[in-house]
């Protein structure tokens, strides 16, 4: 570990910029947390009704946390994760709530698939509650950055940034800037306005909408009849565990289908979600929200703040950002609050060198391109795929045979039913464990999908094809509140 301890100035206190800020203290850093949302976070068990997060957009919506956060969280923040349960977060056990028909009986390491999850401000309760006493971390709420300061770089001709000037003119210096902004990290803009260029950016739409809504039953927890997320005629349906016996439901369409956003209409939506036999016993709860949440316009972004190509040296020295101020995605895949937390250790782990900028910057880049950027280009490999899947069922056209990538996960989804080490090679995906490439590279792998899911139909689950969807939809208008 490094004798070098350092003023770190954290932009955002979402959940990236307070695992950040909990970790570089624990390391002997002091850490300023800045945050532009005013409002205080109230208890845990108060979050879901009395905390607004207008800053965070997503901050209502569906979430679920992957086995890889889970792990992440044990093994760096133990007490948060002990904070968590005792807040009623789900440890949900994928594979236990499976029938051993499906999975062969228990594996020894059948634990890994494990998930620890909650409603997103349940999650971000428990965290701020520990960054609040958590000692050489302080957090500051209302306070908005307005620009950076810069100085001399000890990189020739690239600025550094050392510090930044808050909303009201005050001056705060730092040996280093995290921006954890979140989606709508205003970093780009700052770094221009303070004569930085060369940022690369590479930003398209995902192409999906949400229309999500979350239920409480003191029974528990819905049973698991298939995967949380199911693929069907021109949609797709996620099941989401919660805390306190709660869940989400959501419907996912192309954000070009005008005939599904009539799902913003609660009747309807309740109607669509019915239609689906593996899905619709998650309704038979109480709804705790007032109507459909939707959340549309989402884009797939990613950052590189090195060369006029995203290599080389770096653009800027004296500031990083993690989680989704780097990169984002379409939440589908639940892989960003598992990102965050990763981004963050990583850094943690830089600081425990005593570099100096330029090296700690090259050192970032470097290593936030070999260990997290593949999981970036693999969630866009996988939205572009099922995308092009979705505006073929609205078209009615049929799916062209699959390249042999697209072939073999098809293969893979389908088969994780019917044989159980496909099973554990999807959910060793699914749980942001092992990128795709590397566990279908294993010897067999892409042979054993092939052979338990190549000959499936497209949609192999029982549910309504396009046509009969909008037919449920349409009908719905007539259907009695509730």
């Amino acid at each position: 570990m490094s004798n070098s301890r350092r003023h770190v100035l954290v932009i955002g206190a979402g959940m990236s910029g307070l695992c950040a800020a909990m970790l570089l203290a624990r390391d002997g850093h002091h850490v300023t947390v800045l945050e532009r949302d005013p409002a205080p976070p109230p208890v845990p068990q108060d979050a879901w009704g009395h905390w607004d997060r207008r800053g965070c957009a997503q901050f209502r919506l569906p979430h679920y946390m992957l086995p890889r956060f889970r792990r992440l969280l044990e093994a760096e923040l133990p007490d948060v994760a002990a904070a968590l349960v005792a807040a009623g977060a789900a440890r949900y056990d994928v594979v236990a709530q499976l029938p051993d028909t499906v999975t062969g009986g228990r594996r020894a390491d059948d634990d890994r698939f494990a998930v620890l999850t909650a409603r997103r401000p349940v999650l971000e309760a428990v965290v701020a509650q520990a960054a609040a006493t958590e000692p050489g971390v302080g957090v500051r709420r209302g306070v908005a950055v307005r620009s950076l300061l810069t100085a001399g770089s000890d990189l020739a001709g690239v600025p550094h940034v050392a510090g930044v000037v808050t909303g009201k003119g005050e001056v705060l210096a730092a040996d280093l800037v995290v921006d954890a902004g979140g989606r709508r990290s205003a970093l780009p803009d700052l770094l221009a306005a303070a004569g930085v260029t060369g940022v690369v950016e590479e930003r398209e739409e995902c192409g999906f909408v949400y229309y999500g809504r979350h239920f409480h039953s003191p029974d528990g927890l819905p049973p698991q009849l298939g995967s949380l997320n199911q693929q069907y005629d021109s949609v797709s349906l996620l099941t989401l565990p919660a805390d306190r016996n709660t869940w989400s439901v959501t419907i996912i369409a192309g954000s070009r289908d005008r005939e599904l956003r009539a799902l913003r209409d609660p009747d309807r939506w309740r109607a669509a979600v019915r239609s689906y036999p593996l899905v619709a016993h998650w309704l038979d709860a109480d709804p705790i929200d007032d109507g459909v949440a939707v959340m549309a316009g989402i884009e797939d972004r990613i950052r590189r703040f090195a060369g006029p190509d995203g290599e080389g040296e770096p653009v800027v020295t004296g500031v990083v950002a993690v989680g989704d101020a780097w990169s984002c995605t379409n939440p589908t895949l639940g892989r960003g609050t598992s990102t965050a937390l990763w981004h963050a250790v990583l850094l943690r782990d830089l600081l425990r060198t005593d570099d100096a900028p330029a090296a700690l910057a090259r050192r970032w880049w470097d290593s936030t391109a070999q260990l997290l950027e593949p999981w970036y280009r693999a969630t866009i490999a996988a939205d572009r795929t099922r995308l092009a899947e979705i505006e073929r069922d609205r078209a009615g056209v049929p799916s062209p045979p699959a390249d042999p990538a697209g072939r073999v996960g098809k293969a893979l989804v389908a088969g994780a039913g019917r044989d159980p080490d496909v099973l554990r090679d999807a959910l060793e995906i699914a749980s942001m464990l092992t990128l795709p490439s590397e566990v279908l590279g294993r010897p067999g792998a892409a042979e054993r999908a092939l052979a338990a899911g190549g000959g499936a139909p497209q949609y192999p689950l029982p549910g309504p094809d396009r046509r009969a969807l909008l037919s449920v939809v349409e009908d719905a208008v007539a259907a009695p509140a509730g």
